[in-house]
């Protein structure tokens, strides 16, 4: 019995030690919890203070809250531009990965600046500690995949934003970074008459792990099989109707956490879902390589492979974790490509 016991305390260390590599691959400070903020008209003097610089220049910049199944706060906070072309503002709805806020994804991205220049609204949503201690979207559960666990939710808030901003509802895009790229490319697949286009930056495959464990293979491994192909096509026969969806796929090839196998398999898969069967034109870069399929003169597919990258937003601020400042800047590649799609 002291042998068996012994062995049963064992394995539950090392569950735990797979736990926490699978949770963050590196370890930066913890964040804070935000503080509750009311959504306003336009932040107050102090609030402005406690934003970083790249967040709250130079448009308003609000905070709300939608709350979820289980009655729990989820927190999101939303950027206006002071600079509006035209009847209705496009959408970026921004996703952060693990061991980030939404205020930090938002400096290191540095998306609400070049968003003002283009007049885009950018909506940050933020995991709960109370669902995940290091705030990763649960991209990995099968529940989750199929459209459920966190995707109502978040769903709700945009839908919130839309009813009380004024967003041209035909350009809603959906981007993230790693956990938060796998979540956001759940959110388009299950949801796809809302978005018109997705940006997925170091994220993985779509409908592989199924629990914490397997996420952690499919990081490093990738779909096992022909996994891809199968949630690809099991997609498709949920939604015969499918109209496609457009994708930028960014991904560094130095990536030791989310490794490059899965921006191969989400670029078969988003061949399949745009039903794309064109060779790429390559175009190759000083530090990257983009690889570029059309549809008649439609790009519905970017893939870009940035080298030496690890696992960090291309071209974002270093001051924060998982930003690298060389290029190519993601967040300014993302808003062009954006910018060739509308949902119909």
């Amino acid at each position: 019995m002291a042998r068996t016991g012994k062995l049963l305390r064992s394995l539950i260390r090392a569950g735990k030690r797979t736990a926490k590599l699978f949770a963050a691959a590196a370890t930066p400070p913890k964040p804070r919890k935000p503080r509750a903020v009311r959504a306003r008209a336009t932040p107050t003097a102090s609030a402005a203070s406690s934003v970083p610089p790249s967040v709250a220049a130079p448009g308003k910049w609000l905070a709300g809250h939608m709350l979820n199944a289980a009655g729990q706060r989820m927190s999101y906070w939303l950027y206006l531009p002071n600079n509006r072309q035209g009847n209705g503002m496009p959408l970026v709805v921004m996703l952060h990965g693990c061991q980030q806020t939404a205020t930090q994804f938002a400096q290191g991205t540095r998306m609400n600046l070049l968003a003002e220049k283009l007049g885009y609204a950018v909506l940050y949503p933020q995991q709960l500690v109370s669902s995940h201690p290091h705030r990763c979207w649960k991209w990995y559960e099968r529940a989750t995949q199929d459209g459920g666990g966190d995707v109502p939710t978040i769903i709700g808030i945009i839908h919130k934003v839309i009813t009380h901003q004024d967003i041209d509802r035909s350009r809603i895009y959906v981007a993230g970074i790693s956990a938060g790229a796998g979540m956001a490319n759940i959110l388009a697949l299950n949801h796809p008459e809302l978005f018109a286009a997705i940006g997925l930056h170091s994220g993985p495959v779509f409908g592989a792990g199924h629990n914490a464990l397997g996420a952690f293979s499919v990081m490093k491994n990738g779909a096992l099989g022909i996994g891809a192909d199968l949630a690809a096509h099991a997609l498709l026969q949920r939604q015969p109707r499918f109209p496609g969806m457009p994708a930028i796929l960014f991904q560094g090839e130095s990536d030791n956490v989310v490794k490059s196998i899965n921006q191969i398999q989400l670029t078969r898969q988003s061949l399949l879902l745009n039903r794309l069967s064109g060779p790429a034109q390559v175009t190759q870069k000083r530090h990257y390589r983009l690889l570029d399929y059309y549809d008649g003169r439609k790009l519905l597919l970017r893939v870009a492979q940035v080298e030496k990258l690890e696992h960090a937003w291309s071209g974002g601020d270093p001051s924060l974790k998982f930003n690298d400042r060389a290029g190519p800047n993601a967040s300014k590649m993302m808003l062009a490509f954006f910018a060739r799609h509308r949902r119909a």
